[in-house]
């Protein structure tokens, strides 16, 4: 005799509680990921639909919320940083990304661009000057490297930076800078005649400007500004001693995207729990649209991917707290989180159908910030080929 069963209905789960992902997490890390999940949700996602269509942040006034939660420049040693491991600073990165990019753009690049530049790269002079009123949300910084015509070649950058005497003269523009006009300090990047050095530049030196650039449909609640160098004189003091050539910019940047390797997740997460809440209320023929296996095939899907995605940004978290992870490395991470992420944001916004093109759900506005996180801090194109370089040992970006 046949005896046919009828799987019993479970719990409904959330999308990473099926990989266990807490269970790979230590104490500390899941305290911070979930302080940083209440910040967002409390004080920032109430507003994110409104700033997002104004085209606008309070980020004076979100850069003291930061810095007391002690989020700029976490995991950063010393100067009023807070010291985290890796993990720790991409769960938080995720967390802000699961409101909104534009909250983890002001965070990354205040802490890894601004601040790591420094930290990195700077007299100790600099860093007690600036890294402790960067931490604290007292200042904000910004980080000139990407001209119009200079994104993924920054090696033929035409901002450059003259001796006069025992000054340095800055002049040139750079482009799509976060933060720039609400910026207190910049890490410009210029050519010199011992090639290409790094300056930080207080924004209110005579000379410098920053303009806000409108009509963005992407990263709409982030400020994103042009920097303009009109012979900004700078003290010999202003340079960043430590760092010539290249490899003091592309370090910086290394760090910038190891926090989007879990940022753009937050955005998926949050894309793909949005999906399957208004799935399971939405009625399609009488049923809920979370019943019809098209709409969980959709589900399923992006759960995996989301889910590989977590554990490919752990592994290169736990890399760079411990052995130390490579750039190529991060680029696996880069190419695969954001392009995934994007994939599930608009999957996501198509079993909402029509009320999906709307700011009362994320997931398309989720989408329209990873255009933008698909393309900064490089390309899909570079990424492709720093990881084919690593896996073949030829160059192929000529």
């Amino acid at each position: 005799m046949t005896t046919t069963t009828t799987p019993a209905a479970s719990t409904n789960l959330r999308p990473l509680e099926m990989f266990g992902i807490d269970n790979l997490l230590d104490e500390d890390e899941r305290d911070i990921a979930a302080t940083v999940r209440r910040f967002v949700d409390t004080r920032l996602r109430p507003n994110l639909a409104e700033w997002f269509e104004k085209g606008e942040l309070p980020g004076r006034e979100l850069a003291k919320e930061f810095g007391d939660l002690g989020l700029l420049g976490m995991h950063l040693q010393g100067y009023g940083c807070a010291g985290t491991n890796a993990v720790s600073y991409g769960l938080a990165c995720m967390e802000l990304e699961a409101g909104d990019s534009g909250l983890r753009s002001f965070v990354s690049v205040q802490g890894s661009l601004s601040m790591f530049s420094i930290h990195r790269w700077g007299s100790e002079e600099q860093k007690q000057e600036w890294l402790p009123r960067l931490a604290s949300g007292d200042a904000i910084g910004c980080f000139g490297l990407t001209e119009a015509d200079f994104g993924s070649n920054p090696g033929g950058m035409r901002t450059t930076a003259r001796r006069d005497g025992s000054d340095w003269i800055l002049s040139g523009t750079k482009m799509w800078i976060t933060n720039g006009n609400l910026a207190d300090v910049a890490t410009v990047w210029a050519q010199t005649d011992e090639g290409i050095r790094g300056f930080v530049v207080p924004t209110d030196t005579p000379g410098f400007s920053a303009n806000v650039i409108h009509k963005k449909l992407s990263l709409r609640a982030s400020v994103t500004s042009e920097l303009v160098l009109d012979n900004v004189r700078l003290p010999a003091s202003a340079q960043l001693p430590e760092a010539v050539g290249l490899r003091g910019p592309l370090s910086c940047l290394n760090e910038a995207r190891f926090g989007i390797v879990f940022g753009a997740l937050g955005a998926a997460r949050d894309s793909l729990e949005a999906a399957i809440d208004y799935a399971g209320v939405r009625e399609v023929f009488d049923r809920p649209l979370s019943s019809y296996q098209l709409t969980q095939e959709k589900l399923a899907d992006m759960t995996l991917e989301l889910g590989k995605g977590m554990l490919l940004a752990l592994q290169l978290g736990r890399l760079k707290d411990t052995s130390g992870v490579t750039p190529d490395q991060i680029s696996l991470g880069k190419l695969n989180n954001v392009r995934e992420a994007l994939a599930i944001a608009r999957e996501s916004r198509t079993i909402m159908g029509a009320s999906g093109i709307t700011l009362e759900y994320s997931p398309l506005r989720h989408a329209n910030n990873l255009e933008s996180v698909l393309t900064y801090e490089g390309t899909s194109e570079m990424h492709m080929l720093s990881i084919g370089r690593a896996l073949t040992g030829q160059s192929a970006f000529r």
